[in-house]
This record gives C-alpha cells, structure tokens and sequence, in this order.
C-alpha cells in the first residue's frame, strides 16, 4: 500500500471507473495496463478500477462490461508498483462480499457512494471495508441537490461509521466554484480534524478544474481527475490539466503533468468512440442538474424513440432523477414520444 504524505494533495484518477461510462465499460486488459503503467509513472496516488457504476455494475441496466471487475482489478494490481488501487461500490448495486473479493485481487482503497441524503445505507459497507483494512472513504453523489448544513448531516454519519474521508460530488457537473467553496467548508469545519475531505468534479458547465481549485482552497485534500477528462457527460477535470494548475498555484503534488499530458494523448485519446468534450448534449446535463453518466442512456433512448437528446435530459432534470434511476430513462423518452404524438 502506498504511504500517503498528509501534508500534500492527495491526486485520484478515475480514467479507468469513472471513464468506463464513456467507454460503455468496453475496456481490454492490456490497454488498462498500460494506462496503470503510465499513471503509476507519473506519480499519482490512486487508481480507480472498476465497472463505471462501481463493483458489481455490469448488468443490463447500467451496461455490461467487456471483463469482470476481478479481472481489471487483478490486472492493474499487477502493474501498479506506488499507487493504491481503488475501487467504487454504490450499496444496492454492489455487496460486502465484492470488497472481500476485490481486496483479494489487489484493491488497497475503497469509495462507497450514495445519494447525497441516503448516507445510513453505507454502514454496513464501511464497516467491512474497514475490517477488511480498506483506506476507506465516502461519495456524497449529486452534492448540489441539498444545501451545505444539510450536506454536513449526511457527512457526519458516514464519519460515524467509520469513514476516513468524505467527498463532495459534483456529479452533475452542475456546481460552480462558490457551491464547492460553501460545500467543503461546511464539511471541514463540522468534520474531525483527522476526516479527509475530498472533491470530485465534472466538466459539464467547463468548471471541473476550477471547482477542484475551490474544493482544495477550502480545504478538500483529495481531489479526483482522469486522464484527457476521460468519464461520464463532459468527463472529469482532466488530471493533466489539474496538476498542472495545482503546480502553476504552489500546491505541493507528487505528480508530472507532462507524463500525464503524454498518457491522455497516447492512450486514452485514440479510446474515445464519443469525444469527451462540453457539448450541447453534455452541457444541459451541468445546466439541468443531470447525473452525468445518464448521458449515453438518455443519446440510446434519443436513437430509439426519436424524442432529442437534450428534451430527454431536460425532462430527467425537472423530475429530479437520480444515479441508480437510469432504468427511467426509456420511460421518460416514451412518455415524451406519446405527448408529442398527442400534441
């Protein structure tokens, strides 16, 4: 396991969970290799494997994944020599057995990730994560949808369970820099001293660098990015582009933006079968407050029932549809598609 210094940024890529939404999860072994590899090299401090919707996600629902969590995560274990690898589990989708198997195959860190209002889910995972001897923290997803006191309540009983750090998620990418700014201080200034507070962003309103800046300034010390932005909607904050603004502030980083440059480009660029870019599609998606990885579900339901893109996305927004909902998707196109032949 590696042996993390307090007193730096703590630097997570996601290129390869995160990511898989971009890639519908269709990943070979060799190139995550390679992609390990490259990160590794560059110095960051984990590694994220798994499914796009954490262990066990690979289903008819969410999408299959072209391998087994298991074997993505032996295989980057296999190469990592310095960073942790880590791994996602959202309860309800994934299982405590999963993180007694994942453990097994090389995982050392673990992030369990609920709504934002639906932290008493997680005790039991973090429980076992932690009697398994994970590094164990938190996801709030979709941190926009509830104000910062609120936000502090459901981070104190992930900490009550025994998480040792908990994130702000911006998983709509629909936060601007201030929303960040008011989110982590909530979460460190009613947090321990010793509970790690970590920011994840995404580029939806083009803010996914800007807001990790916010996130660190007010004191969030992990902080999340993935190679070229590889990830759902727009992606993440591009974690070449974020340690290089890290270093151009002064922060204190162990990793080389250059290496980081190269591995976007070389490996996970020629990958992308959908740019990873803020587009029309993707930046309704930050506008109307959206999932980010609903995106390619709402683009599959656009091509089936001939309803727009953005009108799906829109629709989701004002129903207020959250991670795990994406079975709804289809629902929304087809009641879209009645009222307009109604109309």
């Amino acid at each position: 396991m590696a042996i993390v210094d307090k007193s730096r940024v703590y630097i997570q890529d996601v290129s390869l969970r995160d990511g898989m939404h971009a890639l519908r999860h269709r990943m070979d072994l060799d190139r995550l290799r390679e992609i390990v590899a490259a990160l590794d090299d560059a110095g960051v401090d984990a590694i994220e494997v798994t499914h796009g919707d954490g262990l066990s996600g690979s289903s008819f629902t969410y999408g299959f994944g072209s391998h087994s969590d298991l074997d993505w995560i032996e295989a980057a274990a296999d190469v990592a020599k310095t960073a942790r690898i880590t791994v996602l589990l959202v309860p309800g989708i994934g299982l405590a057995r999963d993180l007694e198997d994942a453990r097994k195959a090389g995982a050392a860190s673990v992030r369990i990730a609920t709504h934002c209002t639906e932290a008493d889910v997680s005790r039991q995972h973090i429980k076992v994560a932690r009697d398994l001897g994970y590094d164990t923290a938190c996801f709030l997803m979709m941190s926009h949808m509830i104000e910062p006191a609120a936000l502090l309540e459901q981070a104190r009983l992930m900490e009550s369970y025994g998480a040792e750090c908990v994130y702000v998620v911006d998983s709509a990418g629909a936060m601007l820099p201030d929303d960040v700014s008011a989110r982590v201080n909530a979460l460190r200034g009613g947090l321990k001293p010793e509970t790690e507070v970590g920011i994840h962003t995404h580029e939806n309103l083009h803010h996914g660098v800007a807001n990790a800046v916010a996130g660190v300034r007010a004191g969030a010390v992990r902080v999340d990015g993935s190679l070229a932005g590889l990830g759902a909607g727009a992606g993440n904050a591009p974690i070449e582009a974020l340690v290089a603004v890290f270093d151009r502030l002064g922060l204190k980083i162990a990793c080389d933006f250059v290496k980081l440059a190269s591995a976007a480009d070389q490996l996970v660029r020629p990958l992308m079968d959908r740019p990873v870019r803020v587009d029309r599609e993707s930046l309704v998606l930050g506008y109307a407050g959206v999932y980010s990885s609903f995106l390619r579900h709402a683009e599959k339901a656009s091509d089936d029932y001939g309803i727009p893109t953005t009108d799906i996305l829109v629709e989701l927004g004002r129903r207020a549809m959250v991670g795990g909902q994406e079975d709804m998707i289809v629902d929304v196109a087809l009641d879209l598609a009645k009222a307009e032949r109604a109309g």
